[in-house]
């Protein structure tokens, strides 16, 4: 593990725990976004990607709208990031969530270890609040009207 590359890991593990009990909750969890989740994120009502920024400060939250990357860049066939998931879906299965949002904590570190920076470590309980209380948010949106 890379040390705070790893939170985004830790919190889907926290989050799958916390919404055990939610029939509309599906939490996936991996080391890196493949093409191959393009059709889970096709499927969802609503995805809330979480993963680690190296362009942030150092424990900084930020939880931001997020709409699928612009047509015509190409697929990187190893590893994707969120808008670019949100395009293969699109682009594979012309469907995308209605509501998807991205939560970044910023990494202090990324060097080989299983610890957290102090700064990760300080913010994993305010990121924790900011999913359950996002999660609890995009479970209350209706589904859509297959009328329309």
């Amino acid at each position: 593990m890379r040390g705070d590359d790893g939170v985004g890991l830790w919190l889907a593990e926290w989050a799958e725990r916390r919404f055990s009990d939610q029939p509309g909750v599906r939490v996936i969890a991996d080391h890196q976004w493949t093409p191959e989740l393009a059709e889970d994120v096709a499927r969802a009502q609503s995805v809330l990607f979480i993963d680690c920024s190296l362009d942030t400060a150092p424990g900084s939250l930020h939880l931001k709208p997020l709409e699928p990357a612009v047509a015509g860049q190409g697929i990187n066939t190893h590893h994707q990031n969120a808008a670019e998931l949100l395009a293969l879906s699109r682009d594979l299965y012309n469907s995308v969530p209605r509501n998807a949002q991205l939560l970044t904590i910023g990494a202090g570190s990324i060097e080989f270890g299983e610890a957290f920076s102090a700064a990760v470590s300080a913010a994993l309980p305010e990121a924790c609040r900011r999913i359950e209380e996002t999660v609890l948010q995009l479970l209350s949106v209706p589904p859509p009207d297959p009328a329309n």
